[in-house]
């Protein structure tokens, strides 16, 4: 199996039993049919209970597995026509982040989408998907393009967050970032943002301001990574998994929430266990999404856009003083 997960552990192990069972059929004669099928059942009750109920860590997990699919997987079998553009015409390429111009059902878009390896070499190629001020840079590039030729925006999510070393922070790494923020507040065209992996912190929001914001089912989307929570917390980094409890950050609670649109359903085990379906089920949420926002003339995408955020967080005064004597 694909790098099987701690949580599944029960499922690999009871795979393995049927296996061998089936090994013994084939080099003995005897019949152990009904064991199989018995185990097959059991096998599947239990996929459907540990999938159906899958812990906030044991999607972080998976959002985290070095198999799932990246933004350039995604690209490959959602657009054709795709031609990548370089650099942000101040300093250089960041390699962390890729984008460009393509079609999606024959409409020309630009897609853009932050991009880790899958590999030690690669992730070093790609600085494990932590862009610099650059790869923002080149990105805000590309939106500002788009918007000149009227091609709606599809950005893909999928960072621990910006790169937090020296030099991005002399090159200006928050500058870079706010920058995105305020630009995509006003952009003219359609913006379609998808979390397909993590999303942390400012170095994923620097991609996440859009008309419609969605998530595959094992994402996550956050203001900081489990780990860096709890090192805040409880000054323990071993929290991890009870931090991530507390947070909020999986799609069924960001949805709840009202900061994501709509969930992504996801094949048993992750993305990474059928790229093409994974795919064929973000086309589907992408040709809606596409359809609904390019029927809106500029005035209605923004002050749409804008009413969209400011209706996330909305509480009441009854909830605000309700712990008040």
């Amino acid at each position: 199996m694909i790098g099987e997960l701690e949580f599944e552990r029960p499922i690999t192990d009871l795979r393995k039993k049927i296996d061998e069972l089936r090994e013994i059929t084939k080099d003995a004669d005897v019949d152990l049919s009904a064991e199989i099928g018995r185990l097959e059942n059991r096998l599947e009750r239990l996929e459907a209970d540990i999938y159906e109920n899958m812990k906030p860590w044991d999607r972080v997990q998976v959002a985290r597995h070095p198999a799932r699919p990246t933004t350039l997987d995604y690209i490959s079998q959602l657009f054709t026509d795709f031609f990548e553009l370089h650099g942000d015409r101040y300093y250089g390429d960041d390699e962390a982040i890729v984008g460009g111009i393509a079609k999606f059902e024959g409409y020309p878009v630009t897609v853009i989408g932050h991009q880790r390896g899958k590999d030690t070499k690669e992730n070093l190629r790609r600085n494990f998907g932590m862009p610099h001020p650059e790869g923002y840079r080149k990105a805000l590039r590309l939106m500002k393009q788009a918007e000149k030729f009227h091609r709606p925006v599809i950005c893909f999510i999928d960072t621990k967050g910006a790169y937090p070393g020296k030099a991005a922070e002399e090159r200006g790494q928050s500058e870079a970032i706010a920058r995105n923020l305020f630009e995509m507040a006003g952009l003219k065209v359609p913006i379609i943002c998808i979390v397909i992996g993590e999303g942390g912190s400012g170095g994923a929001l620097a991609l996440g301001v859009g008309d419609r914001i969605h998530m595959l089912e094992n994402s996550t989307y956050s203001v900081i990574s489990p780990e860096g929570a709890a090192a805040l917390l409880w000054k323990d980094s071993t929290q991890a998994k009870r931090a991530a409890e507390t947070m909020k950050i999986t799609a069924p609670d960001l949805k709840e929430l009202g900061v994501v649109d709509e969930i992504i359903p996801e094949e048993k085990g992750g993305a990474h266990r059928n790229v093409k379906g994974q795919a064929d089920a973000i086309r589907t949420v992408l040709k809606q999404s596409m359809t609904e926002l390019l029927t809106l003339d500029e005035e209605e995408l923004i002050n749409k856009r804008y009413l969209k955020y400011k209706r996330i967080g909305k509480y009441s005064l009854e909830e605000q003083f309700s712990g008040i004597k």
